[in-house]
């Protein structure tokens, strides 16, 4: 198996399902769809530079940071009280959507931060495919 490009697909879901959380948060009111935003499209562009442009170390840890950032999404957020401490309650028309897109966000995250993690082992180990 080709590690690397399983990292490509897994960073590329692990930005689309950002996305999608985002976006409902924005729908429901929960993130502002302001200016303030472009915060979230940096971060975006940011790591979508990190898999798809640049080759190397400086990729994978781009893409390392986003996976961690990732796998942080769900603890944040399903935490304390409630969904977003309270925000948003179980029972409400798309709530599902909501609690899925941070499973499989978290999720995808963390597979990212294994196989960015195992690549930037092998650069270190002179081991470079």
């Amino acid at each position: 198996m080709k590690h690397n490009v399983t990292l490509t697909i897994t960073s590329l879901l692990s930005i689309l399902f950002f996305s999608l959380h985002w976006a409902d948060e924005v729908a429901r009111g929960l993130e502002p769809g302001t200016v303030k935003a472009f915060g979230g499209l940096l971060i975006i562009g940011v790591w979508l530079c990190g898999t798809l442009v640049l080759t190397g170390r400086t990729g994978l840890i781009l893409i390392l940071l986003g996976a961690i950032l990732a796998s942080g999404v769900p603890v944040l957020h399903m935490q304390g009280a409630g969904l977003v401490g309270g925000r948003i309650a179980a029972n409400s028309s798309g709530a599902l959507f909501w609690v899925w897109t941070n499973i499989a966000l978290g999720a995808s995250g963390m597979l990212s931060v294994v196989l960015s993690v195992r690549e930037l082992w092998t650069l270190r180990r002179g081991k470079a495919r």
